[in-house]
């Protein structure tokens, strides 16, 4: 699976002109999930989303995780992570995981972060034509791969 994960102040995904998810600060994920993925590189993922330390401390270091400040997470579908624009001027999306195993993968991560304690965790739209709105705090941004590409 791989991860943008964007530390922000706020963040919103909206379909339709209807709101599907809203959080203030915390973490907006952009998540992708890649032919092969299975159950360990959700679990990578979703630790790694958990505690990852990219809050500021009482010294201003980057020292606390989402967890620790019970901030919020905004987990948004996004296949195109796994977009292969190394020939030609088109990217080439065969890396990704077919939709339907995506999905499922998509909606255990919901779960696995709220289950990690994550007490705010929020949507986009699966496989929706989705506008994601956020003020990026930092800005601070991480790529997360669970096969540890990057």
């Amino acid at each position: 699976m791989r991860a943008v994960v964007q530390r922000v102040r706020r963040a919103k995904v909206t379909v339709d002109d209807r709101v599907t998810g809203s959080i203030q600060q915390g973490l907006l994920v952009l998540l992708g999930a890649g032919a092969g993925d299975g159950p360990a590189d959700l679990a990578y993922t979703v630790d790694k989303i958990a505690n990852l330390r990219i809050f500021a401390d009482e010294a201003g270091k980057m020292n606390r995780s989402v967890l620790d400040i019970g901030g919020g997470v905004l987990v948004v579908s996004q296949f195109t992570l796994y977009g292969d624009a190394r020939q030609g001027r088109r990217p080439a999306f065969t890396g990704a995981l077919e939709p339907t195993a995506a999905r499922a993968l998509y909606e255990q991560s919901l779960t696995a972060l709220r289950a990690a304690g994550v007490t705010q965790v929020e949507a986009g739209e699966f496989a929706a034509d989705m506008q994601v709105e956020l003020l990026n705090d930092g800005p601070v941004t991480i790529l997360l791969d669970s096969r540890k590409g990057f």
